[in-house]
């Protein structure tokens, strides 16, 4: 049975409080995992229960937090297993394909949607068109060594880019199409993270939990001339993914 209570005699009241009993099993839970090699399998919740004498609702609070947190894998249908590292990505002006293959990850892609639409008012400002003109959405599901890690949609100007999509292969870097094809050299980009939920769509194509933690990136991306080329918003699991920035101090 888990201990969860403080020790007596403590002078601040505050801990005098008892510890959530799903606390400190989350506490022995992340012990276990420390010793254990990634895609080791965990038990299940009737064990866990049963071994540390607590309710099946305690475990799945410990076991959904560990889960958020990238400690833990849940696989549909199969079970609970020890995570692999989070992949911890550098925010730098790079393509999804370059960052993975610098991790020694080996990147693939599928094609999700690739429509033909009018911008908006937002959308055209954004990309240095009028509204109402055509641009691409092309909608991409990102993996990492065959486990789905983004799903990436990414908007540019049809007028400027026309036959971009024969030229993309399944898989291929955006960024090198651009490059190779168009001329395009990228200067720089605003991007923003925010955190979001996963929608019962997004979990299906991520194999993630429905309302898990997401990571919702956006980027605005311009070339050496300063014109807009992309403007992208992508979501990650925020159990599988991470980002790294290196901070200089102010010149």
């Amino acid at each position: 049975m888990l201990e969860t209570s403080v020790p007596s005699g403590a002078e601040n009241p505050a801990r005098t409080q008892r510890e959530p009993k799903y606390w400190g099993l989350k506490q022995h839970l992340l012990d276990m995992l420390r010793s254990l090699p990634p895609g080791s399998p965990i038990p299940t919740e009737r064990a866990l229960a049963a071994e540390f004498d607590v309710s099946r609702t305690t475990v799945r609070q410990a076991l959904a937090e560990l889960t958020v947190e990238g400690r833990l894998l849940r696989v549909q249908g199969k079970g609970t297993f020890a995570a692999k590292p989070k992949v911890a990505q550098r925010l730098q002006l790079t393509g999804y394909t370059e960052d993975m293959l610098a991790q020694g990850r080996q990147p693939t892609s599928r094609l999700l949607e690739v429509i033909e639409e009018p911008a908006d008012q937002e959308l055209a400002s954004l990309l240095g068109t009028r509204p109402s003109a055509t641009v691409l959405r092309l909608r991409r599901l990102r993996l990492a060594d065959g486990e789905p890690m983004a799903i990436e949609t990414t908007h540019l100007p049809l007028s400027r880019f026309r036959g971009l999509t024969g030229r993309l292969e399944s898989g291929g870097s955006l960024y090198q199409v651009l490059r190779e094809s168009f001329g395009v050299e990228m200067g720089y980009a605003e991007e923003t993270i925010e955190t979001a939920l996963a929608s019962p769509e997004e979990a299906e194509l991520l194999g993630a939990d429905v309302g898990l933690p997401m990571l919702l990136l956006s980027r605005h991306s311009f070339d050496t001339e300063g014109r807009p080329v992309e403007w992208v918003r992508s979501i990650y699991r925020g159990d599988r993914y991470k980002f790294v920035a290196r901070l200089n101090p102010p010149a």
